[in-house]
């Protein structure tokens, strides 16, 4: 059986003969739901992705924890932050090119910046590197002055421009 076309001021009646739904309600409704969607379109289009963010401005890294010139204990805690770049662990395998706007960090014990584009030489007891991604660090350092060297590499291990803080601690 075939539903005639209903001109849309007409009304129609449930099976059971209750009250009348005009078409133009359910154009209503209908109006209402795709406004209700476009909003949360709208809503969710405006949340960017750490990645797509990540390259809007300049890259930078820095030491939240512990403060320049900041006396501590050891183990000395330490925990990195940066900006302008995404922190991601080095891909398994044998790498050959680097992602762009992927880094991990380098920690230098008593070491300053590297030039960028210099390679960090992995399993130098003078360099710590973060190649899972990770953020945070506890290691032992003797009692005195140190010179800490926070520092991005790419996939490759090599020095991005402008992405090294030198900080002192001095262990009590």
């Amino acid at each position: 059986m075939r539903t005639p076309l209903v001109p849309a001021n007409a009304c129609w009646r449930d099976d059971k003969g209750g009250k009348h739904m005009r078409m133009k309600q359910l154009g209503l409704l209908a109006v209402v739901l795709a406004a209700g969607m476009s909003a949360l379109v709208q809503a969710q289009g405006a949340k960017k992705p750490a990645a797509k963010s990540a390259g809007a401005s300049k890259p930078r890294v820095f030491f939240i924890e512990p403060k320049n010139n900041a006396t501590v204990s050891s183990p000395v805690h330490m925990k990195f932050g940066s900006s302008g770049v995404e922190i991601a662990p080095v891909p398994p395998g044998d790498i050959t090119t680097s992602r762009p706007g992927k880094a991990h960090y380098h920690v230098g014990i008593d070491q300053d910046c590297l030039a960028p584009g210099k390679t960090i030489v992995k399993g130098t007891p003078s360099w710590v590197h973060f190649g899972d991604g990770k953020d945070v660090f506890d290691t032992q350092l003797t009692p005195g002055k140190h010179k800490l060297a926070l520092q991005l590499g790419d996939d490759l291990h090599n020095t991005m421009p402008g992405t090294c803080q030198v900080i002192t601690v001095n262990v009590k």
